[in-house]
């Protein structure tokens, strides 16, 4: 699994960047003008002493350098787990290949698991580097050198535990990620208020236009974090509850497709 973690890491640099790049454009050619133009014809309609009920605009909402931040976090984080949810599904139709064809009333002794792990060995680099293969070669491999089945079973186990503390371990960003989001929701909301502390003389004289704009920006920050946290996190249970089956899907086919075949004359 090694080799594959530069891979992974140019990957996890190269999608924050394809992020930064997306999110910003969208943002500066279509977000922010269109937010602009409306708070120009609200300012317009209030300085003529036009009375109207104003609707809260998604534009206006998502104007603001804390809101593109999170949407950058957000699509990091749903590209970091998007390749994480295509291993997760690759490790499970590899649960669908027979790697050890043993038939029912067979059984594998010490003296044939070089046979077994042929077709193991034979595998493709990335597919020997996959859950499975790698418990069974370690499964014939201990089965060989000990003789004792309660040995292979401890290394299967071991290799899946292993392996579960892993895929937990490369889940640490995408946590990380959620807790930032959150974070610069609430560096929003300091900024908003402390601008809004600052106008404060304004709405004393009865100009409170900077003070409530100041305030959206402080209240809207927030609302926008906590609602893409909300779905990253629960995108991040869903990643690792499949991960977690994997593994012990893999366990439990390590037990039914070869543990119990194994015997000792």
């Amino acid at each position: 699994m090694k080799k594959n973690l530069p891979f992974e890491f140019v990957y996890q640099v190269g999608a924050l960047l394809v992020a930064i790049l997306v999110v910003h454009s969208i943002f500066a050619a279509y977000i922010r003008p269109e937010a602009e133009a409306i708070l120009e014809i609200r300012e317009e309609r209030l300085a003529a002493g036009e009375l109207f009920a104003e609707e809260r605009s998604l534009y206006v909402v998502l104007k603001d350098y804390e809101q593109e931040s999170c949407f950058i976090l957000m699509l990091w984080a749903f590209s970091i787990m998007g390749y994480k949810f295509r291993n997760a599904f690759r490790e499970r139709e590899t649960l669908q290949t027979e790697f050890v064809n043993v038939g029912d009333g067979m059984s594998i002794l010490p003296e044939d698991t070089r046979e077994y792990t042929r077709p193991i060995q034979s595998l493709a680099d990335d597919t020997q580097d996959q859950l499975l293969p790698r418990a069974m070669m370690a499964a014939l491999h201990r089965f060989s050198s000990t003789r004792n089945v309660q040995d292979v079973a401890d290394a299967v186990h071991s290799i899946c535990e292993s392996e579960s503390d892993r895929l937990d371990s490369e889940l640490s960003l995408v946590r990380y990620i959620a807790w930032a989001i959150p974070s610069i929701g609430f560096i929003g909301t300091v900024r908003g208020i402390g601008d809004a502390l600052g106008q404060a003389y304004r709405a004393v004289e009865g100009d409170i236009a900077g003070v409530t704009a100041s305030l959206g920006v402080a209240f809207n920050s927030t609302f926008v974090a906590l609602v893409i946290s909300i779905v990253i996190m629960f995108l991040v249970h869903q990643l690792q509850l499949i991960q977690e089956r994997v593994v012990l899907d893999t366990q439990t086919y390590c037990d039914q497709k070869l543990i119990r075949h194994m015997q000792v004359r």
